[in-house]
């Protein structure tokens, strides 16, 4: 339908804030709104709640107008356009739970021109002694085309229906049937009006309250905000190592830099070691000493020349200092110490290129700020590596300090708030034009940096000191998201949302060209709980799109999972080995839905595969026909070889009449072509018709029995079942009983085949890869997201899911949050909804048989968190 013809009146919405959000939505989509209490002619569609006996209703309803819930403005503005009215027209739920639709028998029979309205043909002679009651009779009958009449009527006209009320001895004497009003109900309902339980002969239009509509869930809805709310903002990173810095007894104000004269002459002298034990035993509470002395032996220890008992006492020192002077319950001066003293003794550029220094180093990269001795050191590598875990040490005791007001020991009323303005993080990972992003360009750094170790770590698994790297860097990750995310949270929670998403996808495309498997053990290594949950979906839809299945990008919920993550299982399952290694330049078209063929069919004019591109390839003649399609036709197996062979190229590509290269193969008997087709990944659609010609079809019609026997072997008897165009199956094509009888065996190793086909894993590493991130992704989302398989029976949340599960007892999802503008509430009621439908054994089929049966170890985890869940379920039902 054009948006011009989108005019909607509203009935039933009597929450302001609601109705303003539909008419704002309305008019974003060049939509009309009419205001006003009664039925306008005018207009094309009413939004109701729930069916409402309101004159609205029944005239949208007499005149054959669309009548559909909110939803319907609201998902199209999250669409961009108008969806399809069909999904969001107003429905009725019996007391037998069956739904009828009392809108849709008059609506289609107007759009189809069959009546005009539901009450055509009347001629109603109306006796409603009531103005008011009779002007709002009056407009119900007139849009359903009737004509309506004052008493006495006209001599010229017949009457064919007398409506009064109330009915009486004077409405009874005209020739014609005499109804009560609410003869209009039973009119545009007939039986089911019982169900509808309307009363529209009292004094004021009114429907009885009925088993469909006995609740109002606006306040589910914002307990339900609440404790989402609460959920998000709480502390996911406790570091309880903490807790005892909080000494009342030494007030930050003692935090003072003190005079070590001496050990500045031990420096100028080259003692260096005696300057550091002279600094340790001076180590005192309060006390700091000067950073230019600290500064100067950070410089020594990065020269190469230093003992590594140096190098350990220097980190010892490091620590100890961290313990008894800690920055973030200090005054601003000492956060401005460390400040001076974690940056690099020569360059002096800040802690960032200082902490990418270290990295670099440790990845035996030469990009670092300046020159260091090189190659890696085993010594200065373990050092970088120390100083790593310093700073990580440091940022953890500043996220605690930020969050450390919702730990279960409160923090002593003296020790200040941490500000932002000083905070050595914000410092460290934004400017101050960054911060409203979480993908700053350090950040985007460190994740590069990430990605880098972890290659170096699973490359050489025997060097243990790569595998650390990468966790302190995964770890180092986690504190800075959490940093940011409890710093944004209260203020914009859509920010927060935005940040986390951006990071997540930025990570799983830097990293794609790792293997799933590696992919997988990051996931694991990833400390904060909110950020493991966006990686893992990013990474787990990541893989999935470069192995042909693509999932939408709607929010993460439990519905989603079990709908489409694990459907995607089979896919990867059924993936050829080494699917997975796919070139960038065909995962893109996952995030670029409109790229055309011909463009993921390019190939860079400097790559490899430009040598091998046969020529012609991206010429298409006048009927559409590509190279593939013209080869087939020929029988020319080298160049369809050369073609399957491209990344990127697609083998069901049709002509301008819609026929594939299979088609065109299968109609010239071109064999080894047909064979080389059916070896491809993915393979061929081979039950696709062009004009009710299928492959089979059009292979017997042109004598080739070798290809049909081929096509049967490969896809069984499920292609003996169709019928063409004339209602003829392909063994009606064939006349000889030999040949039917080499088809039909033919078909049956086809079914065997199929059969063993199904339980067989053609990749377990990515299936496996694929089963861990979906497993981390359930868990994670069950602690982030407070699903009622992790709370205890005393909690808040607890009862919240019983009255969730207590509403979709007796109503539908649709029903309970019918009016409901908040989505992650929404989804929580899906996620529990979800929960109910595993425990009575649906979905069931999402998982493949060749999921089911595998015995990989992460794969037969995953069941048993899908059997944790369905668990979970039957314990929610069990125990109402």
């Amino acid at each position: 339908m054009e948006s011009g013809r989108h005019i909607f009146q509203i009935s039933g919405i009597k929450n302001c804030d609601k109705k303003k959000l539909l008419i704002k939505g309305i008019y974003k989509l060049h939509g009309k709104y009419i205001g006003g209490s009664v039925y306008k002619h005018t207009s094309t569609h009413l939004i109701i709640p729930q069916v409402l006996s309101s004159e609205k209703f029944l005239a949208a309803c007499a005149a054959g107008k669309w009548v559909v819930t909110p939803n319907y403005v609201l998902d199209s503005v999250k669409n961009g356009s108008w969806l399809a009215e069909g999904p969001y027209e107003v429905a009725i739920f019996t007391s037998s739970s069956a739904a009828f639709y009392p809108v849709r028998q008059w609506r289609e029979n107007v759009s189809k021109g069959r009546i005009t309205g539901a009450f055509q043909g009347w001629r109603v002679l109306l006796m409603v002694q009531e103005p008011t009651r009779r002007a709002m009779f009056k407009r119900l009958l007139k849009a359903g085309r009737a004509e309506v009449y004052n008493c006495p009527p006209p001599t010229y006209t017949s009457i064919t229906h007398v409506m009064a009320k109330p009915v009486t001895e004077n409405s009874n004497s005209h020739n014609a049937p005499c109804y009560p009003v609410s003869h209009i109900v039973q009119h545009l309902f007939g039986s089911n009006h019982k169900d509808m339980n309307f009363n529209i002969a009292g004094d004021e239009l009114v429907k009885k309250k009925t088993s469909f509509h006995d609740e109002n869930f606006s306040d589910l809805e914002a307990e339900l905000k609440s404790f989402v709310v609460k959920k998000e903002e709480r502390p996911r990173l406790r570091f309880l190592e903490f807790l005892g810095y909080n000494d009342p007894d030494r007030p930050p104000s003692q935090a003072i830099v003190t005079d070590l004269s001496n050990v500045s002459s031990m420096i100028e002298c080259g003692l260096f070691s005696e300057a550091l034990d002279s600094i340790r035993s001076d180590a005192f509470p309060g006390l700091l000493p000067p950073a230019t002395h600290l500064i100067s032996l950070l410089e020594y220890a990065q020269q190469g020349n230093a003992t590594a008992i140096f190098l350990r006492s220097f980190h010892d020192v490091m620590v100890n200092l961290l313990l008894i002077n800690p920055p973030w319950f200090a005054p601003s001066s000492v956060k401005k110490y460390y400040v001076q003293l974690l940056q690099c003794p020569r360059c002096k550029n800040g802690l960032w290129p200082f902490l990418e220094t270290a990295i670099r180093y440790c990845l035996s990269s030469s990009v670092t700020c300046h020159p260091l001795p090189g190659p890696s050191l085993p010594t200065l590598v373990q050092f970088h590596s120390d100083i790593l875990a310093f700073c990580l040490k440091l940022f953890q005791g500043e996220l605690y300090s930020v969050s450390s007001r919702d730990f279960a020991l409160l923090q002593p009323t003296w020790v200040p708030s941490t500000p932002t303005s000083g905070s050595l993080l914000y410092g460290t990972f934004w400017t101050v034009w960054e911060r409203s992003t979480l993908l700053s360009r350090a950040v985007k750094q460190l994740t590069q940096l990430i990605v880098q170790a972890a290659t170096a770590a699973f490359a050489e698994r025997e060097e243990k000191q790569k595998m650390y790297l990468a966790d302190t860097l995964l770890r180092l990750l986690s504190v800075l998201v959490e940093f940011w995310c409890q710093q944004h949270f209260r203020l914009n929670q859509c920010l927060v949302e935005k940040g986390l998403k951006d990071l997540s996808e930025h990570f799983a495309v830097i990293s794609q060209d790792l293997s799933p498997a590696v992919l997988a053990e990051l996931v694991a290594c990833v400390h904060s709980p909110r950020l493991r949950l966006v990686m893992a979906d990013a990474i787990f839809r990541n893989i999935c799109c470069r192995n042909d299945f693509t999932i939408g990008d709607e929010p993460l919920s439990l519905k989603k999972m079990v709908r489409s993550y694990l459907l995607a299982l089979g896919t990867l399952a059924r993936s050829p080995s080494g699917a997975h290694s796919k070139t960038r330049s065909t995962s893109h078209s996952c995030t670029s839905p409109g790229t055309s063929r011909t463009q993921n069919l390019l190939v860079n004019e400097t790559s490899p595969e430009k040598e091998n591109t046969p020529r012609g390839l991206y010429r298409v003649n006048a009927a559409g026909e590509t190279l593939l399609h013209r080869a087939c036709k020929r029988n020319q197996v080298e160049t369809v070889l050369q073609i399957l062979a491209l990344p990127g190229t697609d083998v069901n590509v049709k002509d301008h009449a819609g026929w594939t290269p299979l088609h065109e193969a299968c109609n010239h008997g071109s064999t080894e072509c047909v064979r080389a087709l059916l070896r491809h990944r993915p393979t061929p659609i081979l039950n696709g018709q062009v004009g009710g010609v299928s492959p089979l079809h059009d292979t017997l019609l042109n004598g080739h029995t070798d290809i049909a026997k081929m096509l049967l072997e490969h896809a069984g008897s499920v292609l003996l079942q169709q019928t063409d165009g004339d209602g003829q199956a392909p063994l009606d094509l064939v006349s000889a009983p030999g040949q039917r009888e080499e088809l039909l065996r033919s078909a049956q190793v086809g079914d065997s085949t199929q059969r063993n086909k199904e339980t067989e894993v053609l990749n377990l590493p990515l299936l496996e890869a694929g089963s861990c991130l979906l497993g981390h992704l359930v868990v994670s989302y069950q602690l982030e997201r407070g699903l009622p398989g992790l709370v205890q029976p005393n909690d808040k949340p607890h009862s919240l899911v019983y009255k969730l599960v207590r509403a979709l007892e007796t109503h539908s999802l649709q029903k309970v949050t019918m009016d409901w503008t908040d989505q992650r509430a929404v989804r929580l009621v899906e996620d529990v909804e979800t929960l109910l439908e595993l425990s009575q054994g649906k979905h069931q089929e999402q998982v493949s048989v060749v999921v089911k049966e595998c015995k990989g170890e992460n794969t037969a985890f995953l069941m048993k968190i899908l059997e944790s869940l369905r668990s979970s379920g039957d314990a929610l039902v069990a125990d109402l």
